[in-house]
């Protein structure tokens, strides 16, 4: 398949570069020509004017699509860029057709398959530079291909750009927790540490701050403090056996909105947060470890305080950027 793609991009580069204008040799000689493989045909003004045309319709629908994707306020919008991105490759399929019958020469020729030769490589590139003999606006053809290529790519690029942010990176680590930023629940009430009960699960907010972000929702959780396994930089981080992870699960991206919790624990497993969609399954006790599913990674931690009054409030950032694995492994910085 590599070599497929390299050369049908040799063959397009070269193709461009063929229709380019010509350039004499440098010493004013006249260029040595080998006998001709093709035959010269007649020149087709006519096809030329209509591939050049069905160029310049391919670059107008492409650059429709941009313009529908950009404008929110144009109706029926998903109707409209299935119709111009359609008719873009529609009219460059047929520019192709119109090019390959009209344009290039065709000749059948029946013969043994030959065997490898070295100046084969000669012949294609002889081909080709007679082919092209017969145009007459080559000028033409090529900047309305270029255009007809390069509104296509801005056509793709644009919903992929879309997506976030173009080259300040920076934007994905930011979140909003705080030092000092306390913690609310779905009412905006602040959460005392009084009131976190063991297994119970609760899910909290950064207080005056976007709730929407995906670094902003977190799980709140109590366990006994000599049940805690968090590494020695973390002693400090879960006050009374109280932690925070964040909410959003390392592996797809989903709502984490169930908790184990063992009845019997002679019998049953430690506690565990458990992400609904793919059964990915996190030890709260050891720092948000994988214990089962697809995550690749621990939930990021959120580092927790208890003020005079009794309110929890956050100590720091997160551990490592929240969201899916893809995140935290490519964004590479702590989050801000």
């Amino acid at each position: 398949m590599r070599k497929v793609f390299t050369w049908l991009l040799a063959g397009i580069v070269l193709l461009f570069r063929r229709l380019g204008p010509r350039v004499p040799p440098p010493d004013g000689r006249a260029e040595e020509r080998r006998p001709r493989i093709v035959p010269m045909g007649p020149p087709s003004p006519d096809a030329e004017l209509v591939v050049a045309a069905l160029f310049v319709a391919t670059g107008l629908a492409a650059v429709a699509f941009v313009v529908v994707y950009a404008v929110d306020r144009i109706g029926h919008q998903t109707q409209f860029l299935g119709l111009s991105l359609g008719l873009a490759f529609a009219f460059l399929a047929a520019a192709f057709v119109v090019a390959g019958r009209s344009l290039v020469a065709d000749e059948e020729i029946v013969e043994d398959y030959p065997e490898p030769h070295p100046e084969a490589q000669e012949d294609v590139l002889q081909i080709v530079d007679e082919s092209a003999d017969r145009l007459t606006r080559r000028r033409l053809l090529v900047l309305t291909g270029l255009g007809a290529g390069g509104a296509l790519g801005a056509a793709l690029v644009v919903p992929a750009a879309s997506l976030g942010p173009l080259l300040d990176w920076d934007e994905l680590r930011e979140v909003p927790w705080r030092a000092g930023r306390r913690l609310v629940d779905e009412r905006g009430r602040p959460l005392r540490a009084s009131e976190i009960e063991e297994k119970v699960f609760y899910t909290a907010f950064p207080e005056g701050a976007p709730r929407e972000d995906v670094g902003a929702p977190v799980v709140v959780v109590r366990l006994p403090p000599a049940h805690l396994k968090l590494p020695p930089e973390r002693q400090g981080w879960a006050p009374r056996g109280i932690l925070a992870y964040s909410k959003i699960c390392t592996h797809a991206g989903c709502a984490i909105s169930l908790y184990r919790v063992p009845l019997y624990p002679p019998a049953t497993p430690t506690p565990a947060l458990v992400c609904p969609c793919h059964y990915s399954t996190f030890d709260p006790a050891a720092a948000g470890a994988v214990l089962f599913g697809p995550a690749g990674r621990p939930l990021p931690q959120l580092p927790l305080r208890i003020d005079a009054n009794g309110i929890l409030r956050a100590a720091g950032p997160f551990s490592a950027g929240p969201g899916p694995s893809w995140w935290g492994a490519r964004a590479g910085a702590q989050p801000q």
